[in-house]
């Protein structure tokens, strides 16, 4: 349907381009409107919302809340310590999963977690150990104020970050960033990958603890705006975030009284590791999305999350009930000989940083990621434009220079997404779909768009019992 309206000055047109052609055709002025439909059957839930009396408030207290959040990095400690896990108790990212629906990078992951935590001598002994239930359980990173990427699996001996706001003394956390390649966050179990972890947790860890207690709490919401005027956008590239991380915590760490040959292997390690800051964007990001947690009638959503088989998210609004569809396969480029049929659905919590306005949605700020992920130069621009569209706010704590220093489009509003049709962007790394492959490629990806009106289903009946 097209409709247009003749100001004095020209028309405006919306819907089908033929008659806004043939008015140009004719020297008319004509100014054209990007309108759709809103997605199919949410038209009412739409309207319950929009009447909300507590929506506009509610979704002001929820932007406010997220953006006064300061994330201070306090300490790197075991995941045994920091999250009360026991042995037998791993973490994964995304909504809930059984073993049984677990992809197969989950699986490798989980696997290659069990023999790191000695449960079985070989990770391919892992696979009857999870089958059978017996002495191991599965729960979300989130569920314990964690967040993990892609497998995201966590056990008891592995060192987390630890994050914190001054302000009311919440925390939240992150396994430490393996790098790139078989790793076990892609469900890579080989010995290389079990040795390593174990070097993480043996030396990384403990030095990198030692640096954070031997300094001044270093400031990572801070280093997120730094980061977006050096063309990081915090998900898939680090590269700045990384270096300003290690600018502040190698004093402490060089003066830290350990050996000089583990103090050089971890400034090696980190520095060939571009991607090391992003466990802590992704902590830093849910700390600030937290906040906003609780708050009745707000539609802003405050988690993204997918396991690899589902994607989930939650908003402020409903608590912590998730609301998930099929993950989607990323588009986007793939190493070496690997195609589309060798990955697997897209997996891992790091979408909380697109939830919070970065990574995805910052892609204007950080044009270079087009050569990872797929696309060009102009569509990074038009991605971080016409993620303005579906959300509540701009974040001037993170401008953009290319856009003049708009702040980031932040707050994702389940109503806007449902109104426009509009879907998230989601930069993404893409893991082997069979257990054991590793990466096989990085590129772009939206949510099932399913997943947005079963949220806003879920808000309009709150607002309906409300008024009852």
């Amino acid at each position: 349907m097209t409709s247009t309206h003749t100001p004095a000055e020209g028309v405006v047109a919306s819907g089908v381009g033929i008659f806004a052609d043939a008015l140009e055709a004719q020297a008319v002025p004509v100014t054209r409107v990007d309108w759709r439909p809103p997605m199919d059957g949410t038209a009412d839930d739409l309207a319950t919302v929009a009447t909300d009396p507590l929506r506009l408030d509610a979704n002001r207290r929820a932007v406010e809340a997220m953006m006064a959040v300061q994330a201070m990095i306090v300490d790197v400690a075991p995941a045994g310590e920091v999250l009360g896990l026991e042995k037998g108790q791993f973490l994964h990212a995304g909504p809930p999963l059984t073993w049984e629906n677990a992809s197969g990078p989950m699986r490798g992951a989980l696997m290659g977690a069990a023999a790191l935590e000695g449960l079985v001598d070989d990770p391919e002994d892992a696979e009857a150990l999870f089958a059978s239930g017996q002495s191991v359980s599965l729960e979300p990173c989130h569920h314990r104020s964690a967040v993990g990427p892609m497998a995201g699996v966590v056990s008891p001996s592995m060192w987390m970050w630890v994050l914190e706001d001054p302000a009311d003394g919440r925390r939240t956390y992150c396994s430490l960033n393996e790098g790139l390649g078989k790793v076990l966050r892609y469900g890579a179990y080989g010995p290389e990958v079990l040795q390593r972890l174990r070097w993480m947790s043996q030396v990384l860890g403990p030095l990198l603890s030692k640096a954070v207690r031997g300094t001044e709490p270093v400031n990572a919401t801070s280093i997120l705006g730094q980061m977006l005027q050096m063309g990081d956008e915090a998900h898939n590239r680090n590269r700045a975030g990384t270096l300003m991380l290690m600018r502040d915590l190698a004093p402490s760490l060089v003066t830290s009284g350990a050996d000089a040959t583990d103090i050089a292997k971890v400034f090696e390690f980190v520095g060939g590791n571009d991607h090391f800051f992003l466990n802590i964007a992704m902590p830093a990001c849910k700390l600030a999305l937290d906040a906003a947690r609780g708050i009745e009638g707000s539609t802003m959503v405050v988690a993204m999350a997918r396991n690899g088989t589902e994607f989930g998210i939650q908003t402020a609004g409903t608590g912590d009930e998730w609301f998930t569809g099929p993950a989607q396969i990323a588009d986007g480029l793939y190493l070496g000989d690997y195609g589309p049929d060798d990955a697997n659905p897209d997996i891992g919590d790091s979408a909380i940083t697109e939830t919070a306005g970065i990574g995805g949605f910052a892609m204007a700020t950080a044009p270079a990621i087009v050569r990872f992920v797929g696309g060009s130069v102009p569509d990074a621009l038009a991605t971080t434009r016409r993620m303005r569209e579906i959300t509540l706010a701009e974040n001037d704590r993170w401008p953009i220079p290319v856009l003049d220093f708009m702040g980031t489009p932040t707050g994702i509003d389940v109503a806007k997404v449902c109104r426009t049709g509009v879907l998230p962007q989601i930069n993404t790394g893409m893991a082997g779909r069979v257990a054991g492959t590793g990466q096989v490629g990085a590129g772009l990806v939206t949510p099932p768009a399913e997943i947005f009106p079963k949220a806003l289903a879920a808000l309009a009946a709150r607002t309906r019992a409300r008024r009852s």
